[in-house]
């Protein structure tokens, strides 16, 4: 079970541990950006072109029927 501290005492705990963090740098920032909103495109760009062709398949499928 987990000892209760005081909220001043947390706190100054979360300060310090805030503090140990290495925080990325503004260019790493905005190259991850990047990288995201660039997968993000392919990603959907790719299931926008898989969606296109599956409708297509099932038309074809369900026209073939007739």
């Amino acid at each position: 079970m987990a000892t209760k501290t005081n909220p001043v005492s947390f706190f100054q705990q979360v300060r310090a541990e805030t503090a140990k963090v290495t925080w990325p740098s503004r260019r790493e920032t905005m190259i991850s950006t990047v990288m995201v909103v660039v997968m993000v495109v392919v990603a959907a760009a790719f299931f926008f072109v898989a969606d296109q062709l599956l409708g297509y398949a099932v038309g074809l499928i369900m026209s073939a029927g007739r």
